[in-house]
């Protein structure tokens, strides 16, 4: 769940005063054709604010309702990146649903993980996987030539709106889309996520999607399948060295918070990974500190989980890696797990399982035997020097992860 700076203003302009009301009219309807006759009206003002780039009264709105009314939060938060990240042009006397997707790609490696311009050919190839097992029939579509890291993505609303309005007036007409220029550098880490960012457009009310178009669900597995069977080999030539796995392709921010989610246990593991072959030991020699971290420790929320890891016989933390918190993860990790389900996560079912029992099942699982877990909630702190974040050490100290002096060099960073 989204978190909002405490010093903000608490004045709401008109149009923040009216989402607000549009948001709460829409959640209180008591029909479906009171809510579409709110839902239009919100739509109409969101695509005026959008288009002219008032992201500070957007946010002004998700603010004051996420302090109020989470319920109508939900509906704007919902409507705002609907209406950013899909639209609704004609092109020749034909209307077109057009909407951003995503296709992560979870990578891990020892080494650089590759971001940047994806050549023509590759684009193209990747361009007809997408159709061949994705797509409904006669959808067009407009791939960035582009391979994005999440520092690259858009960073606002407004910014994706814009990246959606010009890709979809590519995917209507056929025109080329210009690779990424001068994008942001990309934070080296061992793991991380990569996006190919796509527009996908259809006749008004065709679907866009095959299992849309088969009116069979499964066929959505199935077409996971055949994209990752035919696209992965594509997709490590453009990632040299690297582990991968594709996720589904699905809408823009839906796909963003599922890789979000997914490149966690694949961080830990490439850490464990990574430290048992550069520190040259096995991984009864290494040891786990996990602590939770809060923007407001006194409120009992945990926002994040902070795994320090630590040579067995020396105290000095040697790494860390961040496992963040989404939606209603934070919620669940203030309800104190049973003793049982804290000592042995392996007899809770993966479903059932809050997040503290998935990480030490997961180290588990990585051959770790020694953890320790602090219960007390630590601060949000970093290094005031490089921003880096500090890690808890076996006795409660927030320190700064540092590999040995005489280990050899690589990547610095994990996630």
């Amino acid at each position: 769940m989204r978190r909002f700076s405490k010093s903000s203003s608490n004045r709401l302009s008109g149009d923040s005063q009216r989402l607000v009301a549009l948001a709460q009219g829409k959640t209180q309807a008591a029909s479906r054709l009171e809510e579409r006759s709110w839902e239009g009206c919100v739509d109409a003002l969101l695509h005026k604010l959008l288009k002219s780039g008032h992201q500070d009264t957007i946010d002004a709105a998700l603010e004051h309702l996420f302090k109020t009314d989470l319920p109508a939060y939900d509906t704007l938060m919902e409507s705002v990146e609907a209406s950013s990240e899909s639209c609704m042009i004609e092109h020749d006397g034909v209307q077109y649903d057009v909407l951003l997707i995503a296709a992560p790609i979870l990578a891990w490696t020892r080494f650089t993980i590759a971001s940047g311009t994806i050549p023509d050919e590759m684009r193209m190839t990747l361009s007809a996987h997408l159709h061949g097992h994705l797509l409904a029939p006669d959808t067009r579509l407009a791939l960035q030539p582009t391979l994005f890291s999440i520092d690259q993505l858009p960073r606002t609303h407004v910014e994706t709106f814009a990246m959606t309005q010009r890709m979809a007036q590519s995917a209507v007409k056929g025109a080329a889309l210009r690779p990424l220029a001068n994008p942001p550098e990309t934070a080296p880490f061992l793991a991380d996520t990569r996006y190919l960012l796509a527009a996908v457009a259809a006749r008004r009310g065709e679907p866009l999607f095959a299992w849309q178009a088969s009116l069979h669900l499964s066929d959505r597995m199935q077409a996971l399948a055949q994209w990752r069977a035919q696209a992965t080999p594509n997709i490590m030539s453009l990632m040299p060295g690297c582990g991968v796995e594709l996720l589904m392709p699905e809408a823009y921010y839906v796909a963003c918070r599922e890789a979000d989610k997914e490149i966690r246990p694949a961080s830990i593991r490439a850490a464990v990974h990574y430290l048992t072959n550069t520190l040259g030991v096995d991984t009864s020699g290494l040891r786990a500190i996990i602590g939770g971290f809060s923007e407001d420790p006194v409120a009992g929320r945990v926002d994040e989980y902070r795994v320090s890891f630590t040579l067995r016989q020396n105290p000095e933390v040697v790494y860390g890696v961040v496992w963040p918190l989404y939606g209603q993860e934070d919620e669940e990790e203030t309800v104190s797990p049973t003793l049982e389900a804290v000592m042995m996560p392996e007899s809770v079912s993966e479903e059932l399982r809050t997040p503290i029992e998935e990480i030490v099942a997961l180290l588990r699982a990585c051959g770790i035997a020694h953890i320790k877990r602090h219960s007390e909630r630590f601060p949000m702190e970093f290094c005031d020097d490089c921003g880096a974040p500090l890690y808890p050490d076996a006795e409660g100290e927030l320190v700064h992860a540092e590999m040995p002096e005489d280990a050899p060099s690589g990547t610095e960073h994990f996630h």
